[in-house]
């Protein structure tokens, strides 16, 4: 059985999808051994509930040190990392040492709408800005880049042009609950590598 790590830094929505698909599975394909916030954060409260060990690592603490304690925490406890909503720049000593093992979900279709400032409610600014007819969501594998590690899975959405931001942002997230448990699903049954 895969043990994952999540990694958060709000609400924690995605991971409330992984909880529900653990518990449906029977906690037969994986477990989510630890969940991980870089600062204050109501997700912390959905995996304490769960029954989840979970940590509060603030992100004020610098990059280097936060990478560090981050892999303090997992070492020899986690299979793969799974950034959900996770705000944080990890050092790219640590992304090496987890290299092929650290997936992301992302709030577009990559690589449109990726890279720096692309986060949150800017990505879907953007894409309503850039008038785009298509939008979605993509995991992917974390590499040195921002937003350009390896495509594993993805979903689009058609665009209506009567949506603003915050409509796309809702049907974005709806497709993100559907996406990231289904590549979890992948990595358990048929083990992705890079």
């Amino acid at each position: 059985m895969l043990q994952i790590a999540v990694l958060i830094s709000g609400g924690g929505s995605n991971l409330q999808c992984l909880i529900d698909t653990m518990k449906d599975s029977g906690e037969k394909e994986f477990s989510i051994c630890t969940v991980i916030s870089d600062r204050e954060a109501s997700g912390l409260k959905r995996a304490e509930k769960a029954g989840i060990e979970t940590h509060l690592v603030d992100r004020k603490i610098g990059r280097p040190k936060l990478s560090e304690e981050i892999n303090r925490i997992l070492s020899g406890k986690a299979d793969y990392i799974i950034l959900a909503g996770f705000l944080s720049i990890l050092e790219e000593s640590f992304i090496e040492q987890w290299m092929g093992k650290i997936i992301n979900i992302h709030p577009s279709l990559l690589p449109d709408f990726g890279g720096k400032g692309m986060y949150g409610m800017h990505v879907h600014e953007a894409v309503i800005q850039a008038g785009a007819e298509v939008s979605g969501c993509t995991v992917h594998f974390v590499d040195k880049g921002i937003d350009t590690g390896e495509i594993i899975n993805q979903m689009s959405i058609s665009v209506d042009r009567s949506w603003d931001a915050v409509r796309l942002q809702k049907e974005v997230l709806k497709l993100e609950h559907k996406l990231l448990p289904q590549t979890v699903h992948l990595l358990c049954e048929k083990g992705i590598n890079l």
